[in-house]
């Protein structure tokens, strides 16, 4: 009894040593198959979020196919007029950025004259001599050319979407087919799937209100290029912590540098996305996922800089979403239920849903749970 004890606790160091190399392999693989990766990962989240609108238009007797078609042309239509309507705002913010750059240009200028004034240790010359040579016509059409790319992914993205949704019509029988007893297997995988779909559509509902708030927001203040900022605060507020204030900058910088706004403006601007992000972020959202959707804000950080190492910018949008796939795969399977519970905010861990059901009942003597019928 003893040496079988003695064995199995040898054996610990083994396969802890063998699961971090195995997350090493895993994790080199993701960061050199990134381009690969990437696209795949952005159609499977909006396949996932397309497939609540397919069941509802079959719930209402539609055919399923039918369904499927109806839905993804809604959904090609919808972002066909929306890219045309930023592209159109986009050649107008390009066309005005010469005239922005220099107001920006001066205001540089005038704030390093000013520090300097105060006797810090500034030479605006200097600084001027060692950037001045590089202009802005470079980064430019390095925009472009990253956009060019942008438009491709999206034919990439948008064909996998379609094969993906068709794809999920036979998911179910592939599975009964392949597998001996697949009834366990579906229950678990209804299970992620119910709960991913809540989540994404949750949070895109979220990103959505409030692209259309800070939209609306900027025409009342008075920005230019509205829609343009508020498809930046659409796709950062994906981004936890730091993505809502990533998409302030460029409309606050802009409403200081121009004739017709001002310090008091950009001061509006400024308390307009606070109060937004913080009524959508902190009230409402928690409010609609529940609290065992949530994850720590020690998580949501390292999951942002890990995920944003492996995938860049891409991976800075999607961290919060891939950690919350991970964490609802996880919990949706018996033996890997407490990794899930490590990656959940302690402070909320017995409250409502079925996180915290099945925490009440697992700590539950065993006495009880057999009187109750559990």
């Amino acid at each position: 009894m003893r040496n079988a004890s003695d064995q199995s606790y040898r054996s610990v160091p083994l396969h802890a040593t063998l699961a971090l190399a195995a997350l090493v392999i895993i994790v080199a693989g993701m960061k050199l198959g990134a381009s690969l990766l990437v696209p795949l990962l952005l159609a499977f989240f909006i396949a996932v979020v397309c497939t609540e609108p397919v069941h509802w238009l079959h719930n209402r007797g539609l055919p399923m196919r039918l369904a499927v078609l109806l839905t993804l042309l809604v959904l090609m239509g919808l972002v066909t007029l929306l890219g045309f309507l930023v592209a159109n705002s986009f050649t107008t913010f390009v066309e005005a950025l010469p005239d922005i750059e220099t107001r920006l240009r001066q205001a540089y200028w005038q704030i390093l004259n000013r520090l300097s004034a105060f006797g810090l240790a500034i030479n605006p010359e200097e600084i001027k001599a060692a950037f001045g040579g590089k202009g802005g016509t470079t980064w430019v059409s390095m925009l472009l050319s990253e956009l060019g790319n942008f438009f491709m992914q999206s034919m990439v993205v948008s064909l996998l979407v379609v094969f993906m949704m068709f794809e999920t019509l036979h998911f179910r029988k592939k599975i009964s087919l392949a597998l001996a007893n697949p009834a366990p297997s579906l229950q678990r995988f209804a299970e992620f799937s119910v709960t991913l779909k809540r989540y994404l559509a949750v949070k895109t509902i979220i990103s959505l209100t409030t692209g259309i708030l800070v939209w609306l927001a900027c025409l009342l203040v008075g920005v230019k290029f509205a829609l343009l900022w508020a498809v930046l605060a659409f796709a950062l507020n994906f981004i936890p912590n730091i993505g809502s204030a990533i998409a302030a900058v460029p409309p606050v910088l802009l409403l200081l540098v121009s004739q017709q706004g001002g310090l008091g403006d950009a001061f509006l601007l400024s308390l307009a996305y606070l109060g937004i992000n913080f009524v959508l972020g902190n009230l409402v959202e928690p409010r609609l996922m529940g609290r065992a959707l949530g994850l720590s804000t020690l998580v949501a950080f390292v999951s942002l800089v890990v995920w944003g190492w492996i995938f860049g910018v891409a991976g800075l949008l999607l961290s919060v979403l891939l950690t919350m796939t991970l964490k609802i795969a996880l919990d949706s399977h018996p033996q890997t239920r407490w990794m899930a519970h490590l990656l959940g905010p302690g402070a909320h861990i017995d409250g409502d849903g079925a996180q915290g059901q099945r925490l009440r009942q697992a700590r539950r003597p065993p006495s009880r749970r057999r009187q109750k019928g559990e």
